[in-house]
């Protein structure tokens, strides 16, 4: 009798329907298992037979075949222990149930404890998607999948307890979800002292998910505004919380929940092609992919190998990245808003003759390390100065990062509004025929914007990134137009270090 259980398999985020199969007939005793398997599932016969042996059950010597359908994917990861162990204890009659409505996912340990595992968000959705009605998964595992409505989460804690769950239909126990907690940011807009021009377009970007690159001397405060970031950022929808949430459950850093708050990432500038675009011969996220939806953080940008800065050059314009290997092709989603931190040169101090200690041509030589390409594609340029004794201790306090983030929800919601029947929700995402469509201006507007394009001789590109974030200023002011005060206060966003 061959036995069959409906699986998935992880193809980077997303999944693919496998079909475990498994055959016990009389012959020479075997455990041989097929399909297109990485060496973590080969190595898991051990696991499986020894976990089934300390859970009190016998295994016979006869020939077990286990087949992994279709054969033509590649299948890695040890979420496949569950299911082959009670494939194995089905075609044994140990376990007389129905499973054509069920999914098992989890991996086993030699005494036959089921362990928490990465991945299992996207998996119990593909479960969904199959008409499965019950999913047994990890119990540390159940707080990630507790959301889905139509499909019964089961956790489970060892296979004994599974087998008596699925023969006598036992009530699981009730498992208390702890709600993952809103995160209390540690740093606030209202301690930063000075750097306006930084503050307000850290807001625009936070509104529009622009790019934005900020570039001064030593300690004018590049790093400080970019940890403080994350306390603007808009509010998430539900779906954006899945989506966001899927890809931190397949990297491993989705703790018992739904993620709360967006992703903020901040590599190293040792940080390598493959940790930056995910590598691996089945590749995972990497850094790019983890801050999709929030923040990407370059501190120090031209320290980052040239091969690392042009990496992004695909990701910023498409919005996803796409990773081929023998196996395969991957596409990873990349929608971030990535926060570059510069120097002017190399000993930090430029323009300032008093202290810079670097000749033009050393100062030009470190501003290429930084494309021309990668500049284009960047929304918002601050050039940060030295914070003046006056606005250190001036005993105005500056806006809180509170009432920041109501202008930024009050910006992104008219932007969700306006671009409901599109498949976009930002206005950087706007592009081609929707900018015309949405960003309409005025002939006054229109006269302006020629006399910009011609004097600065701006890029297509550029001229694009300028209504976008004119856009975004004119939601943040909840002008229904964009006004000529708002294309000014773009431009003056634009890099003027770089032609």
């Amino acid at each position: 009798m061959v036995c069959k259980i409906k699986c998935a398999a992880i193809t980077g985020i997303d999944t693919q329907p496998v079909i475990v199969e498994t055959d016990v007939c009389n012959g020479l005793p075997s455990f041989d298992m097929v399909g297109l398997l990485a060496s973590n599932i080969k190595e898991s016969r051990e696991r499986v037979r020894t976990a089934i042996k300390n859970s009190g059950f016998m295994i016979p010597p006869k020939r077990i075949t286990i087949n992994f359908s279709p054969a033509n994917i590649r299948k890695t990861g040890t979420y496949f222990d569950l299911p082959v162990a009670v494939s194995i204890l089905m075609s044994m009659g140990l376990i007389n149930c129905t499973v054509d409505d069920k999914m098992f996912i989890g991996e086993l340990s030699l005494n036959g404890d089921i362990v928490k595992i990465n991945g299992v968000l996207p998996l119990a959705l593909s479960a969904m998607e199959q008409g499965i009605k019950k999913c047994y998964v990890p119990i540390e595992n159940v707080g990630e999948c507790d959301f889905i409505k139509d499909l019964g989460i089961i956790g489970v804690e060892n296979l004994n307890q599974l087998v008596m769950i699925l023969e006598t239909n036992m009530k699981p126990p009730e498992i208390k979800i702890i709600p993952q907690e809103t995160e209390d940011y540690k740093y606030d807009f209202k301690n930063i002292k000075g750097q306006i021009q930084a503050r307000k377009a850290s807001e625009i970007a936070a509104a529009g998910m622009h790019n934005m690159l900020m570039m001064g001397s030593p300690g004018v405060g590049k790093s400080i505004i970019a940890k403080t970031m994350p306390s603007i950022l808009p509010d998430m929808t539900l779906e954006e919380q899945i989506e966001i949430s899927k890809i931190q459950s397949v990297a491993g850093n989705l703790s018992g929940s739904l993620v709360k708050t967006r992703p903020v990432r901040s590599p190293h500038h040792t940080a390598t092609v493959s940790a930056m675009i995910g590598g691996g011969f089945n590749p995972k996220p990497g850094e790019i992919t983890q801050a999709h939806g929030g923040i990407l953080f370059l501190d120090e940008l031209p320290e980052f190998s040239r091969q690392v800065i042009e990496t992004l050059r695909q990701p910023l314009e498409d919005e996803k990245i796409i990773v081929s290997r023998s196996g395969g092709t991957y596409e990873f989603p990349a929608k971030f808003i990535l926060i570059g931190a510069m120097n002017p040169c190399k000993c930090g101090y430029y323009p300032d003759m008093n202290k810079c200690t670097c000749t033009e041509q050393e100062v030009k030589k470190y501003m290429e390390k930084i494309s021309g390409p990668l500049i284009d594609r960047i929304d918002l340029c601050v050039h940060m100065n030295q914070v003046t004794y006056f606005q250190l201790e001036k005993e105005e306090q500056p806006e809180d990062s509170l009432t920041i983030k109501e202008r930024v929800n009050r910006a992104v919601q008219i932007q969700r509004e306006r671009y409901a029947n599109e498949k976009f929700k930002f206005n950087s995402q706007l592009s081609g025929e929707n900018i015309k469509k949405y960003c309409k201006l005025n002939k006054e507007e229109q006269h302006l914007m020629e006399k910009i394009y011609t004097t600065m001789d701006l890029s297509i590109r550029a001229y694009d990134k300028i209504i976008k974030v004119a856009r975004t200023i004119a939601d943040l002011k909840q002008h229904e137009k964009i006004q000529q005060g708002d294309i000014a206060e773009a431009v003056s966003y634009r890099p003027v270090l770089f032609k």
